[in-house]
């Protein structure tokens, strides 16, 4: 006589499901997300002697690197176009932004595998560990950028109304970074290799964006309405990039919108960096419940 054994599944019942990406509660969601950002933006220099001062030190040690081989050796930003001007600033400002962008992607890669502990013995909704990582780079970013405007202000800079971009520049970069952020963590619990992966493209991106090099010599090498430009504009980080500079610092250097051929095609990089955002959520979304037995 033969006896059926029921599998351990069916045994144990239907799977238990953890905690989701969200909660219904959106005050205690972003009472979690602040409280946690809040503690790491605390404890990264605790016990430091210049505590909150190497959060500005860093961009601007990679700035003067950068000034002296880039424009004092090499003389990038010299020359007779007018765009050019003010060129510290453009470079300042655009190593901020990029810095904001690496912190919180690369921030993000291990910020559910880090945080294991928490992830297994307490329930709240998962979504508050990317979201902390960006916050805490905005924190980070709201530092430096007042350490931008100064040295903008020094070097001859005048306000100006299209400095009430600043605020839209700023969102675009935020979204694009917390889709990646949201992405990137998801895809690191159970695919260890992105880690490496996204250090190697995040030092691609900052190459192929006009975060050194100005707009005007690749349009110079690419042809100023060539595909090729465009192509290199369609790159959200660049977009960003290059209005900030128009916006925020000389408005002899082109906008975004010239240099793709027309406001038009903003909606491009804008595509991108929604589909992006979308596609982050949707992926730690459908992972969040199942974070804990992954890890």
């Amino acid at each position: 006589m033969s006896v059926e054994v029921a599998p351990a599944t069916e045994a144990l019942g239907k799977p238990i499901r953890g905690p989701g990406a969200l909660t219904g509660d959106w005050r205690r969601f972003w009472h979690l997300t602040y409280n946690i950002a809040r503690n790491e933006f605390k404890l990264k220099f605790f016990g430091s002697a210049l505590g909150y001062v190497w959060q500005v030190m860093k961009p601007l040690m990679l700035f003067g690197v950068l000034y002296l081989f880039f424009v004092v050796i090499s003389e990038v930003g010299r020359g007779p176009n007018p765009g050019e001007h003010l060129y510290g600033s453009q470079l300042l400002g655009s190593i901020v932004l990029f810095g904001f962008f690496s912190e919180v992607t690369i921030g993000a890669v291990r910020s559910v595998v880090d945080r294991e502990n928490l992830v297994r013995k307490i329930q709240f909704p998962r979504m508050v560990i990317p979201m902390s990582v960006t916050l805490l780079g905005l924190f980070n970013l709201a530092l430096n950028l007042v350490v931008v405007l100064v040295f903008a202000l020094i070097e001859g800079v005048q306000p100006t109304l299209s400095w009430l971009e600043l605020p839209l520049i700023l969102a675009m970069l935020t979204v694009l970074s917390a889709g990646l952020a949201m992405l990137l963590a998801a895809l690191f619990v159970t695919l260890r290799d992105m880690q490496p992966i996204w250090e190697v493209a995040t030092q691609v991106l900052f190459y192929v964006s006009p975060t050194i090099i100005p707009v005007e010599n690749v349009q110079q090498r690419l042809g100023a309405h060539s595909i090729w430009t465009h192509l290199y504009m369609v790159n959200p980080l660049a977009t960003i990039l290059q209005q900030f500079r128009h916006a925020m610092v000389n408005h002899a250097t082109p906008s975004a919108g010239e240099v793709l051929g027309g406001w038009i095609y903003l909606l491009e990089p804008l595509g991108i960096t929604i589909a992006v955002f979308l596609l982050g959520f949707w992926v730690f979304n459908r992972a969040a419940p199942h974070v804990a037995e992954n890890l």
